[in-house]
């Protein structure tokens, strides 16, 4: 009774007709379905519309899942491609089943003169990495625990680029576990400029004790990005250049 003495009087304003238009256009979706932690994709997706970006190209660095809590699948599902960086041999076939137009590597990324390092598998992948302090930490919690250890390729990031990519990649998405700014410093921002980042800046804990990685943010702003959201686990940055040639093009 009382439902339906509210859909009578929704029925008169000005909205429902709105609704009505929209949910019969069957290319215009009611709603979107994030797939990252805390809905960074459809940050992203807005963003990228600002920019005039249709169909960004994306660099995954720490994959990981081809789906869950991935911040590139929703562009892989609006035909979107990229490249997946996931150093875990145990994830390869999945990803690369689910996300076949996607090129998956299992390598990775290196900073320094190292060419080769130890990647410590824990028993939750989402934890995997290769800094061993960070793995002891993790497994210090008692609830998780490091499952393998295994010699992984690296390969700079700055070789990434020419070799894999046409063109700078639009986006490039960074969760290593504890290595993430030392990834952002080798990077040659005088060469390579994606518009967006999406980079992990809150550590993990168990007991309360995570903490907001301050020095990623002011490193980026220091290569003259710009905050333009944080979601208290990540932080999606844009290159300041490009947003204000975006700004001067709709004055």
């Amino acid at each position: 009774m009382i439902n339906s003495l509210i859909k009578k009087i929704l029925k008169k304003t000005p909205f429902y007709a709105f609704y009505r238009q929209l949910k019969e256009r069957r290319d215009y979706p009611i709603y979107q379905k994030s797939y990252s932690q805390c809905g960074e994709d459809l940050i992203m997706y807005f963003l990228f519309n600002w920019l005039k970006i249709r169909r960004p190209i994306y660099l995954d660095i720490g994959a990981n899942h081809p789906k869950f809590l991935n911040n590139t699948y929703f562009f892989y599902k609006r035909g979107c491609s990229g490249i997946l960086i996931e150093p875990n041999h145990n994830l390869l076939e999945k990803l690369r089943r689910v996300r076949p137009r996607d090129k998956c590597i299992n390598i990775g990324i290196g900073f320094g003169e190292k060419r080769e390092a130890d990647f410590y598998i824990m028993t939750a992948d989402t934890m995997s990495t290769f800094s061993k302090e960070t793995a002891e930490q993790y497994a210090s919690y008692g609830t998780h625990k490091i499952k393998e250890v295994r010699k992984v390729l690296l390969v700079p990031i700055n070789e990434i680029f020419p070799e894999l990519f046409e063109k700078t990649p639009n986006l490039i998405s960074l969760d290593i576990e504890g290595l993430d700014l030392d990834i952002l410093k080798s990077i040659n921002f005088e060469i390579y400029r994606p518009e967006v980042f999406c980079v992990e800046t809150l550590t993990y804990s168990e007991d309360n004790t995570e903490k907001k990685l301050g020095e990623i943010i002011d490193f980026m702003l220091s290569q003259d990005y710009f905050v333009y959201a944080d979601t208290y686990v990540n932080t999606i940055f844009v290159d300041k250049r490009c947003w204000e040639k975006r700004k001067s093009s709709i004055r």
